[in-house]
């Protein structure tokens, strides 16, 4: 290793630097060209020199290096030799590239072929376009004009168009959590870094505000799941993971509240309003679980939201069907309604102390192959009963405030209190104290485990408090903010995407797109895995009206392909788990 000159003593001033390299060269030259070592060419470990060079001015003595070299040393070799037999998460140093699996080649052709398909038929679409142009009629001198002035897009270049654009974000998904191709960094949480970027989004926030004429009720909870993906950098700091904790049951409340309202009032039942939801929840995880080699587990959220719409349709379309029709005719309808909300909240408290019987309905197949996370679906219990009694709440909040508003015992009239001045007065007044104390007792938290026991019957105050005030004042309630309004729309999009695009390592580590310029890094990464996640809910959106149509015998041909695209992935995947193993 280099010695430092400077600090030498006298008997040791013929040791220099020039005089290790010409000793160090010829050693290797010797050693490489030994014809017992032909074949084998001898690693040096020329990193130590390196090391060496940042730590020798901390040395003693000019000769003997410091401790802390020696620990980065260790550090490297283990990385070097560790790594890609232990595979550790949070490492992506000295691991080489996992293999492509058999499904992700098929994937991969799929795209390639849908690429060139878009391309050869727009090239043929833009050549008879060109044709079609106007053109002068030599002999009059006057301008013809084409019966079409622009070229028509067939279902199929709307499809070849959806997947090339999907192709191409895949691979920049691959780049940057599967290829070593980017840097990974560690997550590391300060108040400032935290808090600072919290403060500008939610100026950004109030800046673009806007006057609406309808009731915010349902655009409130909406608003706030933007936030949890931004708060995902620092789950280390406990009192910021239940306010996450509460971002997310947000979201789950909406759920409740959305979909019931919508049957309710709606009536509809049928399977093309069910096709649908399921399709733009869960086609761009399903593409992950192809192109990243992921199981469907792996991104709970999708997973929980699905299986809770199923749960609200099943609840509302079981026998006896009650909607709002049919109860206004009867009150005793209403009771019928919270007798099935009443059986689905027995069944949330039973499976929520039961987890045999939980694993037993998850285990068996085919459910079992969504569900199971590292061969058992303890994770998928876990997540379920974190926020088990949200999307009930948000279902029976929908049933009272439809219920108040058809007996108009609210005023949802533009700059009135939504109740009388005192009712409003004494419950917006609740309302600051409950969502105050909820934030000091989730501030107060020292135990993780303890929270989570305590966080499914409590996060509701929250939630409940923020709409309250939000809504009760009739000059909050008449505006809103566009810039959260857009991103609400895509909030889906950016939970999911985070995991690989603005996160790293499976959300372990942060994306390094620029090394050395970490605000600068943040800037552009966020800034990409924003417009990232705006064109995969267009793709989403457009994939959505062709292959889930309004036609039910064509529909029902749908469902029996994507069956046979699941079989076949199901086969593929089998054959393998056999060459793995």
């Amino acid at each position: 290793d280099p010695v430092y000159e400077d600090m030498l003593s006298e008997s040791r001033k013929m040791i220099t630097n020039e005089k290790i390299d010409a000793y160090n060269e010829a050693a290797v030259r010797i050693l490489n060209s030994s014809s017992r070592n032909s074949k084998a060419k001898v690693k040096v470990f020329s990193v130590s020199k390196l090391i060496a060079q940042e730590t020798i001015m901390k040395s003693a003595d000019g000769l003997h290096l410091p401790e802390s070299s020696r620990d980065t040393n260790a550090m490297i070799l283990m990385n070097v030799y560790c790594n890609k037999i232990m595979k550790p998460i949070d490492g992506s140093c000295c691991q080489p590239q996992p293999p492509l699996t058999l499904i992700q080649k098929i994937a991969f052709c799929f795209f390639t072929f849908s690429i060139f398909g878009y391309l050869i038929i727009s090239l043929i679409h833009r050549n008879n376009y060109r044709k079609n142009k106007s053109c002068t009629d030599l002999e009059s001198g006057e301008e013809k004009k084409p019966a079409i002035s622009t070229p028509n897009v067939s279902t199929l270049e709307m499809l070849l168009h959806c997947f090339c654009k999907l192709g191409l974000i895949m691979t920049y998904f691959y780049l940057c959590d599967r290829a070593n191709l980017f840097m990974k960094e560690n997550k590391f949480y300060t108040h400032s870094s935290f808090f600072i970027p919290i403060v500008y989004i939610l100026v950004l926030g109030v800046f673009y505000t806007e006057n609406t004429k309808e009731v915010m009720i349902t655009l409130a909870s909406r608003l706030k799941c933007c936030f949890p993906i931004l708060l995902y950098f620092s789950q280390q700091f406990l009192p910021v993971y239940m306010h996450i904790r509460v971002l997310v049951a947000a979201y789950l409340f909406q759920t409740g509240y959305g979909h019931f309202s919508y049957f309710w009032i709606k009536g509809d039942f049928g399977v093309y309003r069910v096709c649908q939801v399921l399709f733009r929840l869960n086609f761009l995880v399903v593409v992950l679980c192809i192109v990243m080699d992921r199981p469907y587990q792996f991104y709970y959220f999708v997973p929980l939201v699905t299986v809770w719409f199923m749960i609200i349709y099943a609840t509302l379309a079981v026998w006896p069907q009650i909607v709002q029709k049919k109860a206004n005719g009867s009150c005793l309808w209403h009771f019928g309604l919270l007798l099935k909300l009443i059986c689905l909240l027995t069944c949330i408290y039973f499976l929520s102390y039961s987890q045999g019987a939980f694993e037993k309905i998850f285990s068996f197949w085919p459910l079992s192959k969504c569900f199971e996370l590292n061969g058992n679906v303890y994770e998928w219990w876990f997540r379920w009963k974190l926020d088990r009694y949200v999307v009930f709440h948000g279902m029976l909040f929908a049933f009272i405030y439809l219920a108040l508003q058809k007996h108009q015992m609210i005023s949802e009239g533009k700059g009135d209190p939504l109740f009388s001045n005192r009712v409003s007065n004494v419950l917006l007044f609740i309302s600051i104290v409950s969502f105050l104390t909820y934030s000091i007792w989730a501030s107060s938290c020292k135990n993780k485990t303890e929270c989570n026991e305590l966080h499914p019957s409590v996060s509701v105050v929250q939630i409940l408090a923020f709409i309250l005030i939000r809504n009760i004042p009739g000059y909050v309630r008449s505006v809103y903010s566009s810039f959260f309004a857009w991103f609400g729309k895509i909030s889906l999009e950016l939970f999911i995407c985070q995991y690989h695009i603005w996160l790293a390592a499976d959300t372990k580590g942060i994306l390094v797109l620029i090394p050395g310029y970490p605000m600068f890094n943040v800037l552009v990464s966020t800034f990409i895995f924003v417009c990232v996640a705006h064109e995969i809910s267009q793709i989403t959106n457009d994939l959505a009206q062709i292959v889930v149509p309004k036609d039910n015998s064509t529909l029902l041909k749908r469902l029996l392909c994507i069956a046979g695209f699941f079989s076949g992935l199901h086969f593929f995947s089998a054959m393998q788990d056999q060459s793995r193993h």
